[in-house]
C-alpha cells in the first residue's frame, strides 16, 4: 500500500508541477520575445500585469499542491525504504523550494507592481527594467522546473 500511495503522489506531484512547467516555457519561448521585441513599456506593463493578476490567483494550487505531494511523495518512498525513489524525490523537492524562492524574492514583488499598474493604468518608470528583472530568473526556473519533473519521475520509476 504504501508502494502504490507513493507512486500516486508522485503522478500528482508530476500533474500540478508540468502546469508550471509548461507555463514557464510557454513564457520563455514566446511571451519573452514578444514583449523584448515587439511592445512599448505600457503595453508589456498592462499585459504582463493583468496575466500576474489572474495568475497569482489561479497558480497557487498547482504550486502548493506539487510541493506538498512532492513533500509526501518523498516520505512515502521513505517510508517504503525505496532509497533511489526518496534521492529523487528529495532532489526535486530541492528544486521546487528553489523555484519557489525565485518566485517569492524576485517575481512576485515584480508581478505585484505590474499588477498595481494594469489595474490603475499608471505605468512605472522602470517598467522595462522590472520586465527584464522578470525575464533575468526565467532560464533558471525552467531549469529548476526540469529537474523537479525529472526527479518526479525517476522517483516513480524506482517505487
Amino acid at each position: 500500500m504504501l508502494i502504490l500511495t507513493g507512486q500516486i503522489l508522485a503522478v500528482l506531484a508530476v500533474l500540478a508541477n508540468a502546469v508550471v512547467y509548461g507555463t514557464d516555457w510557454s513564457v520563455a519561448l514566446v511571451t519573452r520575445s514578444v514583449y523584448r521585441d515587439h511592445l512599448d513599456d505600457a503595453t508589456v506593463t498592462i499585459s504582463a500585469g493583468w496575466g500576474h493578476y489572474y495568475g497569482d490567483k489561479r497558480f497557487p494550487i498547482f504550486g502548493a499542491g506539487g510541493v506538498i505531494t512532492a513533500v509526501l511523495t518523498l516520505g512515502f518512498a521513505i517510508a517504503a525504504g525505496h532509497l533511489g525513489a526518496a534521492v529523487a524525490a528529495g532532489i526535486a523537492l530541492l528544486a521546487l523550494v528553489s523555484w519557489l524562492a525565485c518566485y517569492v524574492l524576485i517575481a512576485k514583488p515584480i508581478n505585484t507592481v505590474q499588477t498595481a499598474a494594469a489595474q490603475t493604468g499608471v505605468i512605472p518608470a522602470d517598467a522595462r527594467a522590472l520586465q527584464n528583472k522578470w525575464d533575468s530568473i526565467l532560464n533558471a526556473r525552467v531549469a529548476l522546473q526540469t529537474v523537479a519533473l525529472t526527479g518526479l519521475l525517476v522517483a516513480l520509476v524506482l517505487f
